[in-house]
């Protein structure tokens, strides 16, 4: 099963163009996040800057799309980073979210599983590999 753990950090709210994280805690996170490669379950990785360093959204109505330029001050919860991961299960899962080095009130983290070709009915995933190829389904059979 693959979970992909969304880290939402508090300080992102507020941070300011060209903020970057303290290297103490990017050397601990380092540190955890090669507990996780070492052993064998870590797929991908990546830390996101805060939105007031050149964020932007698109939006669509009627078939057209809008860029509105960031910051975002009425965003509550700002995505920092994610690690996309391979366990047995959702306790697994937790048990990886719970080992974060995190100070108190620093941050959450979501856990979310992310589709898998069994989650669609047999039709559904006949036409997956039949438009996509087998590569690419069994790769969501992970």
């Amino acid at each position: 099963m693959r979970f992909m753990m969304i880290h939402f950090p508090k300080i992102y709210q507020t941070a300011k163009p060209g903020w970057v994280p303290d290297f103490k805690d990017m050397e601990e996170m380092g540190k955890y996040n090669e507990e996780l490669g070492k052993a064998g379950v870590l797929l991908a990785l990546d830390g996101l800057t805060p939105p007031a360093t050149m964020s932007a959204r698109v939006t669509f109505k009627n078939g057209k799309s809008k860029v509105t330029d960031g910051p975002f001050p009425e965003t509550k919860e700002v995505i920092g980073g994610f690690w996309i991961i391979q366990v047995k299960s959702r306790e697994e899962a937790l048990e990886w979210a719970s080992r974060i080095p995190a100070k108190d009130n620093e941050m959450v983290v979501e856990v979310r599983r992310l589709f898998d070709l069994t989650d669609f009915d047999p039709e559904t995933q006949k036409e997956i590999r039949k438009k996509f190829g087998d590569d690419v389904a069994d790769e969501m059979k992970q």
